[in-house]
């Protein structure tokens, strides 16, 4: 398993939280989800066989949201 830290930028509530947290449980090979609004971060337990980071920035993007490099 790896970890990947997302910087998710757009988030400004608790509800946002929960979209991302939800968008990123639902993708095949996500083990574990946690996501925080200050600072605006999801650290994400993937199986890097199943799940790539490009994937991740992806549907955090189709929710909404924003990705920092």
């Amino acid at each position: 398993m790896n970890e990947i830290v997302l910087s998710v930028t757009g988030m400004t509530c608790g509800g946002c939280v929960n979209s991302v947290q939800r968008v990123l449980t639902a993708l095949p090979g996500v083990e574990t989800v946690e996501v925080t609004l200050q600072p605006g971060q999801a650290r994400v337990v993937v199986d890097a066989a199943r799940v790539d980071r490009a994937a991740l920035v992806q549907a955090v993007v189709d929710a909404g949201f924003g990705v920092a490099d």
